[in-house]
């Protein structure tokens, strides 16, 4: 079975310029570094969403509307 490589290790080490395993992040640019970590975190949510069951998802939905709402109703 061939292991797949992680898209955002190879980003970084594309984005340092380095040998594989040596990647600094020292050599980038907070823009870039915050380019890969927007990656990491798109890919974190789906398989997040992807762990949980339906009622959990329902469940997360759900405070995250009231959340939203709640901030509306201070706003009048």
């Amino acid at each position: 079975m061939v292991k797949e490589k992680n898209p955002h290790a190879v980003a970084l080490r594309k984005l340092a310029g380095s040998k594989p395993g040596l990647a600094r992040t020292a050599n980038l640019t907070p823009e870039q570094l915050s380019e890969i970590g927007r990656k990491g975190g798109l890919a974190g949510g789906r398989a997040r969403a992807k762990k949980l069951t339906k009622t959990q998802r329902k469940e997360s939905a759900r405070k995250a509307a009231q959340a939203r709402w709640a901030g509306k109703e201070k706003q009048k």
